[in-house]
């Protein structure tokens, strides 16, 4: 559905040229639901821009649903639908209508718009919202309207650039409910760009991280968090004395990894290490602190997280990036 080779987009900003895309590789196989990850500035919606036809590359190729994005722009939107971070309806338009009409400048005849119009209604539950001006929906009834409205003219492959942002995390989830059962019925291609992280660990079947205007990571969010040099596990102790203690305790009986020693004011001081499988390891490391005489107050093990993977990879956390 998607094929790029050596992407690339510059914009001159006075006499200095910014190169906001470096050569971009990306595939994305039919039926696929991809994130693209990364900061503000990091490429990511300059490349949506660019496979979405709304602004030509530099240089470089890009075939997007079967279409060169140079040579067949018009083609390519045919082909595509793309939700936008702002509203596609109408304040004052109603949802059915403004949605019919949307199927109409796709080229739809009327009676296929009307049905297709009545069909995502119904799929996306706004049913009862089809006489209701756009404004007047709730968040997450205006999102499921713009994705919709992207969907009315049965596009393969559905572009959502931060389709959830700015709702609370019941019309979130609610939300990426729709998102999956609609490619369960209708085998559509995602490719999609968010700034929550969880959203692309739990749904993604694959993760693009961009930084600096490069891919830098491509893999399932499970294969990118192995690349983190295992899980963290932490304990809380009543002291540094004790910490100390737990801490030389750890290295020598885990014999891999150096434990840190993390004390702040107010709170217990802590021991935090990294280690392969720490359920594995867990009930040895238990035991030795335990026989050492080293009391514990909470123990917890934590799996690599994306912004981890993203913080190994750049140095950065892309969470504080974001803020």
């Amino acid at each position: 559905m998607i094929h790029t080779r050596g992407l690339t987009r510059n914009f001159r900003v006075g006499k200095e040229v910014v190169e906001a895309v470096r050569g971009v590789d990306i595939d994305v196989a039919e039926g696929e639901l991809v994130a693209l990850l990364g900061p503000n500035g990091a490429g990511k919606s300059t490349t949506l821009r660019m496979l979405t036809t709304l602004l030509e590359p530099t240089s470089g190729t890009a075939v997007v649903a079967g279409h060169d994005v140079r040579a067949d722009p018009a083609k390519v939107r045919r082909g595509i639908g793309f939700v936008g971070q702002g509203h596609g309806a109408g304040d004052d338009q109603r949802a059915g209508e403004e949605l019919y009409t949307q199927g109409l400048l796709y080229g739809l005849d009327r009676r296929t718009a009307r049905r297709r119009a009545d069909e995502l209604l119904d799929l996306l539950e706004l049913g009862g919202a089809a006489d209701r001006e756009a404004a007047k929906l709730s968040g997450g009834q205006r999102r499921r309207l713009d994705i919709a409205m992207g969907l009315i003219h049965e596009p393969g492959l559905l572009f959502l650039d931060e389709p959830s942002t700015g709702l609370d995390p019941h019309s979130r989830a609610n939300l990426w409910e729709h998102i999956t059962r609609l490619r369960e019925r209708l085998g559509t291609t995602v490719v999609l760009t968010t700034h929550y992280l969880d959203e692309a660990d739990d749904m993604a079947e694959r993760v693009l991280v961009i930084d600096h205007g490069r891919v830098i990571a491509d893999g399932t969010a499970d294969e990118l968090k192995g690349r983190v040099s295992g899980d963290l596990v932490t304990f809380a102790v009543p002291d540094e004395e004790h910490a100390r203690t737990g801490a030389g305790v750890a290295e020598r009986t885990l014999t891999s990894g150096a434990a840190e020693v993390v004390t702040a004011v107010g709170r217990d001081p802590e021991v935090r290490l990294r280690v392969e499988r720490g359920d594995a390891v867990l009930p040895e490391l238990l035991r030795a602190l335990d026989s050492a005489g080293v009391p514990l107050l909470t123990v917890r093990v934590q799996r690599p997280t994306l912004d981890d993977v993203f913080l190994t990879l750049t140095g950065r956390s892309l969470r504080e990036e974001e803020a």
